[in-house]
Order: structure tokens, then C-alpha cells, then sequence
């Protein structure tokens, strides 16, 4: 993955041979000067541009259809994502699937390696999707995630400029989700020196920059674009854990954005961890456990684990965030029982039906 410049697309276009480009991307980009630059890139290369923006958020299998149809029709051999997670997701998709039998569903077939280059650029800095393999699509209604290789775009630009725009509730939300999957990431069981590295980089350009992403300072948009591709790069190689596991239905239930779900379930999770050792899951076994949690603490700037959680708590405190309350009793059972278990595999701590009620309790406030 190469992170360019965007007065390097022509060259890129160039290299790649390209002679037909599909720009996925959604509405609001269109509204952006880089939307008019990027145009001009393509035209001078003498590529044909075919633009792509019939999805939504949270995209359905049907959407992926339709651009796979359009790639197909106009001869494309590249593509352009410019968005937010959802047009990333369209856009490897089209990329995973355009080869694929167009007669069966594709999410029933097995990808195939292809040679399609995708250039990513992220409009919110928090997804980190420009840096993973991974996707999320809808087919009837139930969420479908694809993970290969090839979905990885082989080209990044990370303009700040796309930020100035967003509402503050929608930025602080994508930070928060870039800290989470560094955090996340940084204990996963599947952590290796470089992911803990790249989350490490993201732990530190989140706090160095906050301020002043959140004053849309021009620098600090940049360093939290920075933050949130890096820690892109470690859940690529990790994937998440419980605290993204825990999250998701409380997005739904209380229409919360998907890093403010996430940072409550982390707020929870994280001393909850620290005080369990002793049900260690991670392979590597307790001692690694604590080394590890000593490590993230340093990361942070902290000299140890109970000063790092303190930290994080004053950092998510400061954002002013609702934090939902429980309505009804029999959303705790829908809660607990909307957890993947395959999420869990990926923490290093064990966590069973009713301490994931325990702690959803703790998030709702309802002790």
C-alpha cells in the first residue's frame, strides 16, 4: 500500500496502464474541491471516468450488483474509492467480485485473485478502512463481511482538507473508533510485533492531535488521518476484539455512530480485562498478558495499567458523549446474545455470557 500524493495520479494511471477508472463515492465528496482536482487528474490522463454513487450507508448486496454492472459495461480496469467506510466497503467489493459468476451469488463463490488497483481515499478519519482487506455489505437485511487479500487497495491519499466539513459529533466519533482499533488491536490474541507497532503509532498521533483535530486545524486533521491508517494497518493483521464484538447492537438500539458504541464497550472492557488475568486466552499466557498491558500503558505515556485506563476514561469524558440507559429488561438478553462469537476468539481475556451482561450493565449505568 503506497500512500500518494494527489498530484501523483496521473503517473499512477500511467504506470497502471489504466484506460478506464470507476469512482465509487458518495454524494457529499462531490461537494469537495478535491472532487473537481481528481476529475482533472483523470482527464488529463486520457482515461475515461465513470462515477459510481447508487448505495447507502451500510450498503447492500444489490448496490455491490449494480457497480459490478457498471464496471463490466464500461471496460473498467480501475478504481477510485473516495468515502467514508461505505463506499470503501462498495468499492473492494467490485473489486472481489467483478470476476466472479455473475449468475451465483457471489458471496457464495471463492474470490480470486485479481490485479485491479484501488486507490482509497477516506473522507472521516476513523475507519482506517483504506489500510484492511476487510468489507461489510448487507444481503437481506443481515450484515455479510468479506476478508481477502486482494481487497487491500494498492493506493492511499489521506487529504485533510475532506475533514473541515464534518459535523463534530461525526468527528469525534470516527476518532474514537481509530483509538479503539489501536487499543483493540494492540491486545488482540493474534497481536505480532508489527500490529502492536502500527497501533502503538496510532495510540500516540491520537492524543498528540486531538486538540487540535477537533479545532480543524489543518495539522491535525493530517495527524489524525495519520492515526486512523495505522491503526487500519494493525486491525488488518489482528482484527478487532470484544470491544467492536459488544458494540455493534447498541448502535442500533440507541442510534449511536458505530466509535462512540465502540469507545463505552472499550471504557468497560479494558479494567475489566486488567483485573482478570488469570482467565488469560492468549497462547502466549499470563506473563505476556501483563508485559503487554505494562507495554500499551507506556505507549499512552502512562507508568502503568490503572493510570492508562484513567487516562482513556478522562480522554472519553472530556468528548461529552451520551451514554445510553437501559429501557427495557429484555434489551440486556438481546445485547448479550447479539455478541459474535468469533470476535471473542480474537481477546485475550475470557469473556462469558454473563460477564458480557455484567458489563453492558456497566456501559448503560445500570448498577
Amino acid at each position: 500500500m503506497n500512500v500518494e500524493k494527489i498530484w501523483d495520479v496521473e503517473k499512477i494511471l500511467r504506470d497502471e496502464k489504466a484506460g478506464s477508472v470507476l469512482l465509487v463515492c458518495g454524494n457529499s465528496f462531490r461537494g469537495q474541491k478535491l472532487y473537481e482536482e481528481l476529475k482533472g487528474c483523470v482527464e488529463a490522463s486520457g482515461v475515461r471516468l465513470t462515477e459510481f454513487s447508487d448505495f447507502t450507508p451500510n450498503p447492500a448486496y444489490e448496490s455491490v450488483e449494480k457497480g459490478i454492472e457498471a464496471f463490466r459495461e464500461q471496460g473498467c480496469d480501475f478504481i477510485i474509492a473516495a468515502g467514508g467506510g461505505s463506499a470503501m466497503d462498495v468499492a473492494k467489493c467490485i473489486k472481489l467480485f467483478w470476476n466472479l459468476n455473475q449468475k451465483e451469488n457471489y458471496l457464495q463463490q471463492k474470490i480470486l485473485e485479481n490485479e485491479v488497483p484501488l486507490l482509497a481515499i477516506p473522507t472521516t478519519a476513523g475507519t482506517g478502512s483504506e489500510a484492511t482487506r476487510f468489507a461489510v455489505i448487507y444481503y437481506k437485511g443481515n450484515k455479510q463481511s468479506v476478508a481477502h487479500g486482494s481487497g487491500l487497495p494498492k493506493y492511499v491519499y489521506l487529504d485533510p482538507s475532506l475533514l473541515e466539513t464534518l459535523p463534530e459529533y461525526q468527528k469525534k466519533a470516527t476518532m474514537l473508533d481509530a483509538l479503539c482499533h489501536a487499543l483493540e488491536s494492540y491486545w488482540s490474541v493474534n497481536s505480532t510485533e508489527e500490529s502492536r507497532r502500527y497501533a502503538g503509532e496510532a495510540i500516540r498521533e491520537v492524543f498528540r492531535h486531538r486538540d487540535a483535530y477537533l479545532s480543524n486545524d489543518p495539522e491535525g486533521n493530517q495527524g489524525m488521518l495519520r492515526a486512523a491508517n495505522r491503526a487500519g494497518c494493525a486491525i488488518n493483521i489482528t482484527q478487532t476484539t470484544a470491544g467492536h464484538a459488544m458494540c455493534y447492537k447498541l448502535t442500533t438500539l440507541y442510534g449511536l455512530a458505530h466509535g462512540h458504541a465502540a469507545a463505552l464497550c472499550v471504557e468497560a472492557l479494558w479494567p475489566y480485562m486488567a483485573d482478570h488475568i488469570k482467565d488469560c486466552t492468549d497462547p502466549r499466557g499470563e506473563t505476556y498478558l501483563k508485559e503487554m498491558f505494562q507495554a500499551l500503558a507506556e505507549e499512552m505515556g502512562c507508568k502503568d495499567v490503572t493510570e492508562a485506563v484513567k487516562k482513556y476514561q478522562s480522554f472519553w469524558k472530556e468528548l461529552k458523549l451520551m451514554v445510553p440507559v437501559l429501557e427495557k429488561e429484555d434489551q440486556m438478553d438481546l445485547l448479550t446474545r447479539s455478541v459474535n462469537p468469533d470476535r471473542l476468539k480474537n481477546n485475550p481475556v475470557r469473556l462469558t455470557e454473563k460477564t458480557l451482561e455484567t458489563l453492558y450493565r456497566q456501559i448503560l449505568k445500570t448498577d
